[in-house]
């Protein structure tokens, strides 16, 4: 059996095609070799432009190290790390940063916490009167309720100043250092906004009236476990109550409408 006998594989002879990239036989048509893809991506580009790519990736790089290096050192624990350098990642982290690890905790609270407030209010004869409670934290939670998008003032206004009395105050409702009298000028100017806004001077003097003082309290209860639970806790609510605010008279005429 010679070469002609093969069939399809054998090899052709000197008159059949070459094998690409193969040369050709002496006499014979040349093939060129297959075409080449250019490159796609970085390298595509020339080296300056390479160079700045590098550049540019290695910036970020480092900026999501220190971004991820200050975050750590913010929910970590109290360390030789933070005791010196405490100022600098606090300046890195608030505000647009900052972490409320609580739906995380081991143990979440399971409290309700609500806002009231109510007015002495000088009537328009020279009276005074005291309004009724407040509920200013019902108030946001209807607002919230139902709404796909909520404003931060209806969600975290109010609760945020309320945390922020209670970080500088103690127990008997005393300041505690330096920024005490500012959150309760705080939360005063927010339940008296409040008031004004919701008419609450204008419906309880029947008319035109002026908001003297104010007190704020907290109506605290905690959350019933579980059907299923064993664990047994009091369902009756806790207040506390601040003492009374004299409200400046700017404050009361920017309030009241």
């Amino acid at each position: 059996m010679d070469a002609y006998d093969g069939g399809s594989d054998a090899r052709h002879g000197p008159d059949g095609p070459a094998e690409p990239g193969v040369p050709a036989a002496p006499g014979g048509p040349a093939v060129p070799p297959p075409p080449t893809e250019p490159p796609a991506g970085v390298a595509a580009l020339s080296l300056p432009y390479r160079i700045g790519v590098a550049l540019a990736l290695a910036v970020v790089a480092v900026g999501v190290c220190v971004h991820v290096g200050m975050m750590f050192l913010h929910v970590a624990p109290p360390n030789t790390v933070t005791r010196e350098h405490g100022k600098a990642v606090d300046d890195w982290i608030y505000p647009e940063f900052e972490q409320n690890w609580k739906l995380f905790a081991p143990n979440p609270l399971q409290q309700n916490i609500s806002v009231h407030v109510r007015a002495e209010v000088r009537d328009g004869e020279g009276g005074t009167l005291t309004t009724g409670w407040y509920d200013l934290s019902a108030e946001d939670g209807r607002a919230i309720d139902g709404n796909l998008l909520p404003s931060h003032t209806q969600q975290n206004e109010l609760r945020r100043a309320w945390d922020f009395f209670l970080a500088t105050h103690d127990s008997e409702n005393r300041p505690v250092g330096l920024r005490g009298s500012l959150s309760e000028s705080y939360l005063r100017r927010i339940v008296v906004l409040r008031l004004g806004r919701d008419d609450a001077v204008r419906s309880a003097t029947g008319g035109v009236g002026t908001i003297e003082r104010v007190q704020v309290r907290s109506r605290t209860s905690n959350v019933p476990p579980p059907e299923w639970s064993r664990e047994k806790v009091s369902t009756t609510p806790a207040y506390r109550e601040l003492p009374w605010w004299p409200v400046p008279e700017d404050e009361a005429g920017g309030g009241v409408r």
